[in-house]
């Protein structure tokens, strides 16, 4: 039976994440959890965010591409690592590279994001450009590195890479002692499924809950069908989680089984979201790392006396965007 077979259980996930708060713990950074009281005071309950994309790199997706190249054996990282993205774990992944001397090559799609293509090449990564939807970069990025015999790495669809985003819920029972709801940002389901596989071994009644934009929600169009679907893709701010979801990948029942619900939003939502964090918390966030704001907003009456946790997962938004979004022609 391989690893897309198993049943992925919350303790089997938890394992992963202590195992992969062990290896990782020394390289990155415990992020704030920052009590919004904006938020709160707007909801009648104690909103808490957490600032992953203060997190090195610039996003969440550091834990768990970390927490894939330090388990690897010597033999492996010197026959070189592949992976493909649509930009944060590709700045992640090419960050890492450098940082511990392994050859590597990233694929992105063609429709990635011009700040964080700008973030990846910084590190002078070997990178190339395929495909028109995440899925098909995917593809064809396994299919290259297992001809070549070099290890695929995915950005969501691989139990470490699940376990060291899951390091997010250790800090969190860390850092808050009653902790009720968290909103959790989806695109592949890595994130959600370390989180969720976490918390709810050790917090009794938690509600995790998934966000995604309505223009690429295809993780909560996949449950819905019962089966992992292709949708059209449509543009999107939230650039972070858009896009499809590899066949077979382990999140889609670890989701299907323990997130709790779906939020989802239309691309002005999510723009008022980027303004709001920005204006009353004076911070900036990518599209995707603002879906737990504004799904938090569109649902706020049913938060009302607890404490919620809003995951902002990442920061890289490009100067255009962020014109469009504020409606600005130039920036002085």
């Amino acid at each position: 039976m391989n690893e897309s077979q198993q049943i992925w259980n919350s303790a089997k996930i938890k394992r992963e994440v202590i195992e992969a708060e062990k290896r990782i713990r020394p390289y990155i950074r415990e992020t704030p959890l920052e009590y919004s009281s904006y938020l709160s005071r707007l909801g009648n309950c104690d909103v808490f965010l957490k600032l992953e994309n203060i997190q090195i790199t610039g996003s969440f997706k550091l834990r768990g591409a970390m927490n894939k190249l330090l388990s690897l054996s010597r033999e492996d990282r010197e026959k070189g690592v592949v992976t493909a993205s649509s930009g944060n774990h590709g700045t992640a992944f090419s960050y890492l590279l450098k940082k511990f001397s392994i050859k590597g090559k990233i694929y992105l799609p063609e429709y990635a994001s011009k700040a964080k293509v700008e973030a990846i090449r910084l590190y002078c990564p070997d990178l190339e450009f395929y495909g028109s939807d995440c899925v098909e970069t995917e593809v064809f990025a396994r299919q290259t590195a297992e001809k070549n015999g070099k290890t695929y790495i995915s950005a969501y669809n691989d139990p470490k890479i699940i376990g060291g985003q899951g390091t997010i819920g250790i800090e969190l029972t860390k850092q808050l002692k009653k902790i009720d709801t968290v909103i959790v940002p989806v695109g592949g389901g890595g994130l959600i499924a370390g989180i969720a596989g976490y918390l709810k071994t050790e917090i009794k009644n938690i509600e995790i809950i998934g966000c995604q934009p309505e223009n690429s929600a295809v993780m909560y169009e996949s449950i819905k069908a019962g089966k992992i679907i292709k949708k059209e893709l449509i543009p999107t701010i939230s650039d972070g989680s858009a896009g499809g979801i590899e066949k077979g990948a382990i999140t889609f029942d670890i989701c299907k089984n323990l997130v709790d619900d779906f939020i989802i939003l239309s691309e002005e939502e999510i723009k008022d979201a980027i303004i709001l964090i920005l204006e009353r918390h004076y911070m900036l966030t990518e599209g995707a790392g603002a879906l737990s704001i504004a799904s938090f907003i569109k649902t706020i009456e049913r938060f009302r006396n607890k404490n919620v946790v809003l995951i902002i997962s990442g920061a890289k938004i490009s100067l255009d965007k962020l014109k469009q979004v504020l409606k600005l022609n130039k920036i002085p």
